[in-house]
């Protein structure tokens, strides 16, 4: 079992930025990927970004491509996202996953919730104009 807790959300205005942080505890030496999902209110869930353990490769939605970064520090167990130029339309609840067996987003597989076995709570994220 896996416990995924995230921190770091809040209200920023347009362009602004913000560093969100998913500490990871429990059983955590089988996990392949962590990645951010996003929810806003009335629409479905989304992939953000996904950080591969092994190789420490990065896949990335195309809203978010060079805007936001996914990282990893394995010392902490933490999974981040920096988010940079935030804009009202990334306003969404900010999910961290994890699971032990991972696509290959790259090469164009739909990232998808149901993909993910383990999820924390979400952390708010709300970017005015």
């Amino acid at each position: 079992q896996v416990q995924l807790v995230e921190s770091g959300g809040g209200s920023v205005g347009a362009g602004g930025s913000l560093r969100l942080s998913c500490a990871a505890s429990g059983y955590t030496s089988n996990i392949h990927c962590m990645g951010w999902f996003r929810q806003a209110p009335g629409k479905e869930r989304e992939g953000v970004a996904i950080f591969y353990i092994g190789d420490q490769d990065t896949f990335y939605a195309d809203s978010v491509k060079g805007r936001f970064t996914i990282s990893l520090d394995n010392a902490k167990n933490t999974l981040y996202l920096q988010m940079d130029g935030l804009k009202p339309e990334d306003s969404a609840m900010y999910y961290c996953a994890a699971d032990t067996v991972c696509l290959d987003y790259g090469l164009g597989w739909t990232l998808r919730p149901t993909d993910f076995g383990s999820w924390g709570q979400g952390t708010q994220v709300t970017v005015s104009s």
